[in-house]
């Protein structure tokens, strides 16, 4: 853990929001050493007991990774009160304040233009389903920009697969937008309004590969299982049941793979009989069925320990199939496989497995906090920030606004 500040200490951004984008975003900026405060209607939000949850308490596993570190205040938010206090909150004082990330719909008085009447210099940045507001979710931006039609084995229907992918990358594009939204107002003095559309993320992210020039030129891609597309890579399986993955991405990756399972010279006769040129992606990408026919005995033919040891001595590039639970296990076996992953006590639960941000500074990770109990923090951040008093804070919590 870095004993020197962090890259954004004095930074203070106002989180509401809920899901993954935008506490994801939260999360990173606080991993990072911003102050980041969350706010939560009284009881939670809609994710605030989301799956997975704890097995020994009612807690949420998924709220409490994605807040770790925050420092957490529970408003109602339908009150005038406790809408007044998000706003104060928001539009703060201070040269590293006014910072507002959301993914509220319908709240005007939460809008860019409301917070600025408060500060001008208000940076915002907004979460949203699509462009033009309509919602949208991981799961439909996903299955809208075709990727679950690539997915999954020729004979298949759509395949979706289980990792929100869009809603990370949008978290990611929210830090990034941020940060220059920052970077912005301490050239000019000039606030800013940003607005990330997950549907806009998906369809700049299939785009940016190439994928939609692709189909406009040669139609929809064939799915082909777990073979890897325009290059080499393969499933096998080894004799003892386990199974790796291997890939081959340059001619030297091609060599070491062939040299290190003694299929040289059968790739190389393979390669002369089809008259093609296994040193290219191209070359290997269109034959893999019958490259894979020629190096899948060799798996075949040994233990799981046996080939992974071969593999790494041959500098092959390849990884283990394993579950989830066996990545745990093999973590805990030698923690230096995942520096990344941390074991912390989470009040409520207990111990979990945690994460650094997956960012070092001078060679080093930034530390891990957990998750703050839900409104465990709303006397002190209402006192230091908007400078309440014991008896404001009584009114408040007597009326039901905290």
């Amino acid at each position: 853990m870095s004993a020197s500040p962090l890259p954004l200490d004095g930074l203070r951004v106002v989180e509401f929001a809920s899901f993954v984008a935008g506490p994801s975003a939260g999360m990173t900026l606080a991993q990072l050493g911003a102050e980041v405060i969350r706010i939560d209607p009284l009881g939670g939000n809609s994710d605030y007991r989301r799956w997975p949850v704890d097995t020994g308490s009612e807690h949420s596993l998924y709220w409490t990774s994605l807040n770790r570190g925050k420092r957490s205040i529970a408003v109602d938010v339908r009150s005038p009160a406790g809408q007044e206090l998000v706003v104060a909150l928001a539009t703060a004082p201070g040269p590293d304040a006014g910072i507002f990330v959301d993914n509220n719909v319908g709240r005007r008085w939460l809008s860019h233009e409301a917070l600025a009447d408060r500060r001008a210099d208000m940076i915002t940045v907004h979460v949203e389903g699509h462009a033009d507001g309509r919602g949208a979710v991981d799961y439909t931006v996903n299955a809208a920009v075709g990727v679950p039609e690539l997915t999954g084995p020729p004979d298949a229907g759509p395949v979706n697969h289980v990792l929100p992918a869009w809603d990370l990358i949008a978290g990611q594009s929210v830090t990034t937008a941020l940060l220059s939204a920052v970077y912005r107002r301490l050239r000019t003095g000039a606030g800013s309004k940003i607005d990330v559309a997950l549907a806009d993320v998906a369809a700049a992210g299939v785009a940016n590969l190439g994928w939609l020039t692709e189909v406009v030129q040669r139609g929809d891609r064939a799915r082909h299982g777990n073979y890897l597309y325009g290059s080499f890579g393969v499933d096998a399986l080894t004799s003892d049941g386990g199974r790796v993955y291997v890939v081959a991405l340059t001619p030297r990756q091609w060599r070491n793979l062939v040299e290190t399972t003694g299929t040289a010279a059968a790739c190389a006769a393979l390669a002369e009989s089809l008259a093609a040129d296994f040193s290219t992606d191209e070359g290997r990408y269109v034959h893999r069925e019958a490259i894979a026919a020629v190096l899948r005995p060799w798996f075949q033919a040994r233990p799981a320990q046996q080939v992974h040891r071969a593999l790494d001595a041959g500098g092959v590039l390849w990884g283990p199939y394993r579950s989830m639970a066996e990545f745990v296990d093999a973590v805990r076996a030698d923690p230096a496989s995942a520096p990344v992953l941390a074991e912390l006590d989470q009040p409520g639960i207990g111990a979990v497995v945690s994460a650094h941000a997956p960012i070092r500074v001078d060679n080093e990770y930034a530390g891990v906090a957990p998750a703050r109990e839900l409104g465990s923090d709303t006397d002190e951040v209402l006192a230091s920030v908007l400078g309440l008093s014991d008896a404001e804070l009584g009114r408040l919590r007597a009326d039901g606004v905290i």
